[in-house]
């Protein structure tokens, strides 16, 4: 195996013998096999110009269980290989290469041994580091951007175009022709789409749950019978809201989900009781410690430990062996694990935070904002998000936001913001000085804000008093990343390590066109540079 997709690869450089992330090197190399043969699909679709809704949801389905901390199980990654296998055969028709027809035959392991020389350590031996790094670049920009036209697809939002941008991108940064140059310019087309995909998930959460209001969230437990559900999908909240109604069961959530409070249709049911504990590196300990049953629904399952293996499910995509998946249709399971477990035995401390700034109510008080900026009562704006880690350094981030100074706002998304949304930063005259503006994907939210602001000022995003300190560490984080570039946002600092995949020629690169930088070792010393003054 060799992967360098996360934060955290081992050594800064990649994960060789095992993922840091619990991957084994089989289920590692069955999912190189499974980009491979995602790539002959899309080569497919794209060169014979064919709509087919079945390779359509095979890709972004497919590009999403490759993700980090999603699919674990082996014999899941197989069976979505095979399902390419028969894709591929029928959009070829009768021209059947033989290398195809040899790989149909393999068994699990004769796929992952095939997989193994297919990698990016495959591609950096035979285009160099810099184009075999950006051809992976981009493919974890498109692994990214599936994740959310997943989301919106379950939802009932689906784009034709983007679904031909899936097969376009996967043909073309297949090609072995490919230069350098024409691969930077698909990583920031990546960028674009994505933008397009975050606008289209965004109607879909708004269309299904409504625009997200100001809300309080008690971050404390209340007594009685639990479920904690971790993830994105709110679909698969609201579904589970509905299943546990008058059962007597509090749901919280978790990581991801805590924006899901601030969505009208969600926080009228009564027993959404709250949020519980932070983001998803500190999983085990805090689920270990929850008593009740636990609900994954994408993304950021670690390996779970024995003392509540029996109590937690997936759903969706996410899987790891040994693990009882259900589907959101039937609960029933979750529901009954609760019920059995003892649940909380009493209230904890009140304790409240702030969530639900989308861009509907962030925009909603613009006039206020503009009042404030207007009068130099607020003087700097910070966009401090991301995903959260393991590693050491990323203290930085509930450094800088403690600094910030009183007359600055800070922005936040992501499961970055658990470094620092529980403290207390108080207001500039009513306006919060903390907006927590939702998930990963509401970076759209963000960006509507900052060019609904530039607007106002009748200038560009980069003359906004506004900096983008950010935290990466898999590979939503890296299409955010290209859509942020594609708008032609510069002066993003990036932390707490930039991409192992990334070689120092196409990092100056991205030096030299946006200026992006890595986070410094102090936070103070950054927010003094920004700011140009002692704080």
């Amino acid at each position: 195996m060799f992967c360098y997709q996360c934060e955290q690869a081992a050594q800064g450089k990649g994960c060789s013998v095992m993922g840091v992330c619990g991957k084994d090197p089989k289920t590692s190399d069955l999912q190189d096999m499974l980009i491979k043969v995602l790539c002959d699909v899309g080569s497919l679709a794209h060169e014979k110009s064919i709509r087919d809704r079945e390779a359509d949801l095979f890709v972004i389905e497919g590009l999403f269980t490759t993700v980090t901390n999603v699919d674990f199980d082996p014999d899941r990654v197989e069976s979505f290989i095979r399902r390419g296998f028969a894709i591929r055969r029928r959009l070829a028709g009768e021209a059947v290469p033989e290398e195809w027809r040899e790989e149909e035959g393999l068994d699990q392991e004769g796929l992952a041994l095939r997989g193994s020389r297919l990698g990016p350590k495959a591609d950096v031996s035979r285009y160099g580091e810099t184009l075999g790094g950006l051809k992976w670049l981009v493919i974890y920009g498109l692994k990214g951007t599936a994740a959310y036209a997943d989301h919106a697809h379950i939802l009932g939002v689906e784009d034709q175009e983007v679904f031909a941008f899936f097969h376009r991108g996967l043909h073309r940064v297949s090609r072995e022709d490919i230069t350098v140059d024409q691969m930077l310019s698909l990583a920031l087309e990546v960028g674009e789409v994505n933008l397009k995909v975050m606008e289209m998930l965004d109607k879909a959460n708004t269309g299904a749950y409504g625009d997200p209001v100001p809300t309080k969230v008690r971050i404390t437990p209340v007594k009685g019978k639990a479920i904690l559900v971790s993830g994105h999908d709110l679909k698969d909240l609201y579904e589970l809201l509905k299943q546990t109604e008058g059962k007597g069961i509090n749901i919280y959530t978790h990581g991801e989900m805590l924006p899901a409070h601030g969505y009208p249709k969600l926080k009228a049911f009564k027993h959404l009781a709250g949020n519980y504990g932070g983001a998803w590196q500190d999983q085990q300990r805090e689920f270990d410690q929850f008593p009740g049953s636990i609900l994954m629904t994408t993304n950021c399952i670690q390996r779970p430990l024995d003392s509540y293996k029996d109590r937690i499910f997936t759903t969706g995509l996410v899987a790891w062996p040994g693990v009882a998946h259900v589907d959101r249709k039937d609960f029933s399971p979750v529901i009954e694990a609760a019920l059995k477990a003892k649940g909380f035995e009493e209230d904890g401390e009140d304790k409240e935070i702030l969530v639900g700034f989308g861009h509907a109510s962030t925009l909603g008080a613009a006039p206020k904002v503009i009042e404030l900026v207007k009068s130099r009562k607020i003087k700097h704006f910070f966009l401090i998000g991301g995903c959260d880690g393991a590693k050491s350094g990323r203290n930085y981030y509930t450094d800088f936001a403690t600094l910030a100074p009183k007359d600055t706002v800070i922005l936040t998304l992501a499961c970055g913001k658990y470094r620092f949304n529980k403290l207390e930063f108080g207001d500039i005259e009513g306006i919060p000085r903390l907006l927590d503006m939702g998930q990963c994907n509401d970076a759209y939210s963000a960006i509507k804000v900052a060019l609904a602001l530039a607007e106002a000022f009748q200038t560009d995003v980069n003359s906004l008093p506004l900096s983008l300190i950010l935290s990466w560490y898999e590979q939503k984080a890296v299409c955010i990343l290209l859509t942020l570039l594609h708008l032609g946002i510069k002066d993003i600092r990036l932390g707490p390590s930039l991409p192992a995949f990334i070689s120092p020629e196409a990092l100056q690169v991205l030096v030299n066109n946006f200026n992006i930088k890595p986070i410094g070792a102090s936070a103070r010393e950054d927010l003094e540079a920004i700011l140009g003054r002692s704080i």
